[in-house]
């Protein structure tokens, strides 16, 4: 990915959706852009109109954390964002996420013995792992019975980002598709910022972009987001509809991987499906 196209994109996208009146500027007449112009970011930032436009074009490498910040202030990006902006402005000066090297995953992690002893002690709630490629590497029990319309009958490794745009199912999966797309495209831009070199990503979002008209305008609006935390519904097809809690955790032995869980409130009726399912899923023996 160009990072000076990203960059570029990024902050004009930025700017372009942020008004006068949400900026406390005056409004003025005659206005012929979307949202602020260069000079009213220049002049919130405190930098030259000249060194703004400098940025928006792309050259980012070099600016200072203090310049950074100011920018993303008057630009009122959120957490996200921001990390966001400085990770693209670590890509341009050729330092890698955190300022260390980052230390590259082996080549299926899925395969530690560990990380599935792991998994399968998480026995009330899904537990999966993904990668920042959507791939979803490994899962527990539930898991797998609760993903089975994403995972199939095997083949290649299931991806989340390709059952959300190229599978007709998941609009059935996910009552809230639009809102899921939303997420799984942010969350992508967010990992594509951190990691603009990896291949694998890459041909994900070219291959996505052919494919999906959704994906590409999506994508072409450059919002970034962390999942974190919150909940979500499904409607599942054994189950039916379900509200669960998720947490995102990081995993430290594999950088770019995270685990997933999601749980549902105790005594609630999306609690007692999943046990529902873990019954139902005991008595398909290929889904253990």
């Amino acid at each position: 990915m160009d990072n000076r196209a990203e960059v570029r994109e990024f902050l004009m996208s930025r700017r372009a959706r942020l008004s006068p009146e949400q900026a406390g500027v005056p409004a003025g007449s005659n206005r012929r852009v979307a949202g602020l112009r260069r000079s009213e970011v220049a002049t919130l930032a405190g930098v030259s109109v000249e060194y703004y436009a400098k940025l928006e074009r792309g050259s980012i490498a070099g600016a200072s954390a203090s310049v950074l910040e100011a920018v993303s202030q008057a630009l009122q990006l959120d957490d996200t964002e921001r990390a966001h902006l400085l990770d693209l402005a670590r890509a341009a000066d050729g330092i890698p996420t955190s300022g260390r090297a980052r230390r590259r995953a082996s080549p299926n992690p899925s395969t530690r013995p560990s990380l599935h002893w792991a998994l399968d002690a998480i026995t009330d709630g899904i537990a999966f792992v993904r990668n920042a490629r959507q791939d979803l590497l490994a899962t527990n029990a539930l898991g797998r019975a609760f993903y089975s319309p994403l995972i199939g009958d095997g083949g290649r490794t299931p991806n989340l980002a390709r059952f959300q745009f190229l599978d007709s199912a998941s609009r059935d999966f996910y009552p809230d598709w639009d809102l899921f797309a939303q997420m799984c495209v942010g969350v992508m831009r967010a990992e594509a910022g951190r990691d603009p070199h990896d291949k694998g990503l890459q041909d994900l979002v070219g291959e996505l972009s052919m494919r999906s008209e959704v994906f590409r305008r999506l994508w072409a609006a450059h919002d970034v987001r962390t999942h974190g935390t919150g909940t979500k519904r499904f409607v599942h097809p054994v189950i039916g509809e379900v509200t669960l809690a998720y947490e995102e955790l990081a995993i430290t032995a594999e950088p770019g991987h995270v685990l997933l869980i999601y749980t549902a409130e105790p005594g609630s009726p999306s609690a007692e499906r999943l046990k529902l399912l873990a019954s139902w899923a005991a008595e398909h023996p290929a889904l253990r």
